[in-house]
Parts: C-alpha cells; structure tokens; sequence
C-alpha cells in the first residue's frame, strides 16, 4: 500500500503556504515610454553597463531559530519548507519544482514560527517515545510497494521534494514518534457518560444528518440480464461475486457493487427512489437511464438528530483530541522558542 508519507512532510505549515499563494501576484507596472537620447559622436565609447553584484550563497549553518536548548539551521529550515511546499503543489495536482518554490516566498516568515512549533513538539515527543529502525523500514517498505520501479519511486520523491530516501526515512521516523505521543495522551484521557451526554445534549444541532441510504447494484445492458442475476441470487448467488464478473459499472463491480450510503438526490430517480422505498436486503431490478440496476439496500437511516449510543464513539473522540491539544498548548509554553526570520535569504529563483 502505497502510504501519504510521500505527499506529507509533517509539518503543519501546509496550509498558512496555500493561504498565501492564494491572491494573485500584483501585475508588474508597464514600461515607461521616455524619449530617445541625442546620439553621442561616434569617437565617444559607450559606457559598459552596470554590473549586478554577486550575491554570495547563505551558510546553510546559519542559525535561524532556538528551540530549547536545539538551534535550528537554514539548511534544515530550507529542506523542511521545500517538503511542505510540494505537499502543497500536489495537494493542487501542481508537480513540485524551483520556480514553484520561489512563487511561496512571502510565507517563509510565517513557516518558519510554524516549523519550530513543531520541533519543539518532536522534542517533548522523543522524551517518552521510541520508534525503531524495524518500524521504520516496515513503513518505507509499504511506501515503496506503491511503485514498481526503483525509478518510478525516485521520480515521486524528486515530485514530492525529497531530495533523497534518507529524508523519506527520517519524516517517517518523526511522524511515527509524534503519532505516538499524540496518542499516548488521548490515551490517558477518559470521559465518564455523564459528560458525553451533557456535551451532546448542548451541541445536539451538530449531530444533525440527512437520511441516507446504503446500497449495492449490479448495472447491465437489458432486462433479461437483470432477471437472470435476480435468479442467481435466489439461488444463492453471491452478489459481490456476480457484480466482480458482470456489472457494468467500472466503479463500484471492482467494490463488490458497493455504492456506499447515499442521500437523498444523489442518484437519478428511479434508482433515488428504489433505495429509499424497498425493503431491506431484497434484490430490486430497476431500470434507468444508464441500464438496468439490479438494487440492494442494506441500511437505512431516518433524517434527524443521530442518537447519543451512535456518536457517542465521536464525541469521545473530539473531547479527547480537546484535551489533547490543551496539554500539549501547556507544554510547550514551558519551551523557549525564538525564530530570526531575518535570517532567511529569498529563494534563488526570486534574487
């Protein structure tokens, strides 16, 4: 399985890059039209043009932020900005490059804050957690299963902004050990049913849903085929089997004929008002404007308030990532976290 460490770099910085990209860069002012000068004699040299100067390259040494008792250099900060801006690029379809790069250089201020929050975060996560190197090569190995070829898997890398497989390696082996702290604290943190019940009686609006309708179809060409798989299944077909070998709709017969819930709308008509009417579990043959359906739901749900014993797993869930957020918010305030963003050069597309 191919997994999203090629399109993370685990930095939360993502999405202040997109906001910032997101205006239109302000049109270059036109050309000022002057007058000719007067043409000098002939025996006058012209004067050679102004040399730019040579702006020599940044140390990647430099120091650009101190996160505890650990400086942060440009060269690291340049190779984690890198990483979340081709997140961003992909994320957008967008293939990263050099020149996709320099387009993000009015955010490398604000990443720079972001990205040493989330070192100092690392930091309290390596104090009590421990990710071996077994770990790691278990999820790079999955990773790479993605691609067929070694060359295949290069390219993404290069695609993604890694500029080799150790810098994969070391993002898996920081994503693993900050999920892991993330987790211990959820962990640690229960909530009575008392409390459940109090927060979903005060934020009932929130658990509002549509009522929807969760089904399966083999899709063919004539009725006399639809009949045909209504009589197999009478017989005790199986329907995922039956829908693998002969519906034609691509998407859902390599699920099994699986559709998923859907609500009500979503589909034309006929096949709409099938699934919110039949009974369960009963094969219905319906026909629209693509074929003939052969329909099955499987559940269904009433429009309304979800009941507490349904979401009471989520609500759990979210006041546990609360309180997982405000304990991590009270550690690091006891981390000393200082940025020198006038440290940071332009990128070399934009000098």
């Amino acid at each position: 399985m191919q997994k999203s460490f090629l399109t993370l770099a685990l930095l939360l910085g993502g999405a202040a890059l997109a906001q910032s990209t997101g205006t239109p860069a302000t049109p270059a002012a036109p050309a000022t039209q002057t007058q000719p000068a007067p043409a000098q004699p002939a025996q006058t040299p012209a004067a050679p043009a102004p040399t730019a100067p040579v702006q020599a390259p940044a140390d990647p040494q430099t120091a650009v932020a101190q996160v505890g008792s650990e400086t942060i250099t440009l060269g690291e900060y340049e190779r984690a900005f890198r990483l979340a801006v081709a997140r961003v690029l992909n994320s957008q379809g967008i293939p990263y490059s050099e020149d996709a790069l320099a387009e993000f250089a009015q955010a490398r201020p604000e990443f720079l804050t972001q990205y040493a929050r989330d070192r100092a975060v690392y930091q309290l996560a390596r104090r009590g957690t421990a990710v071996t190197a077994a770990q790691v090569d278990t999820q790079l190995a999955e990773t790479r299963e993605g691609f067929e070829t070694d060359a295949n898997f290069a390219e993404a890398l290069a695609a993604n902004g890694f500029a080799n497989e150790a810098e994969l390696r070391a993002d898996i082996e920081r994503e693993l050990v900050v999920d892991a702290y993330l987790e211990g604290i959820k962990s640690r943190l229960k909530f009575g049913d008392a409390l459940v019940a109090s927060f979903y009686q005060l934020n009932r609006s929130a658990f509002n849903r549509p009522a929807q309708a969760c089904v399966r179809h083999i899709l063919v060409a004539t009725q006399a085929e639809g009949q045909t798989i209504l009589r197999d299944l009478a017989a005790g077909g199986d329907f995922a089997a039956i829908a693998r070998e002969k519906s034609q709709d691509p998407g859902s017969a390599a699920e099994g004929g699986e559709l998923g819930c859907i609500e009500p709308g979503e589909t034309v008509e006929p096949f709409d008002r099938t699934s919110f009417a039949a009974p369960l579990n009963q094969p219905q043959l319906v026909q629209s404007e693509y074929g003939w359906h052969v329909l099955v739901v499987t559940r269904r749900t009433q429009a309304g308030v979800a009941p507490l014993a349904e979401v009471a797993p989520v609500i759990r869930e979210q006041l546990a990532r609360d309180a997982a957020q405000k304990y991590l918010d009270s550690q690091l305030a006891r981390v000393t976290i200082t940025t020198t963003p006038a440290a940071l050069p332009a990128p070399a597309s934009n000098r």
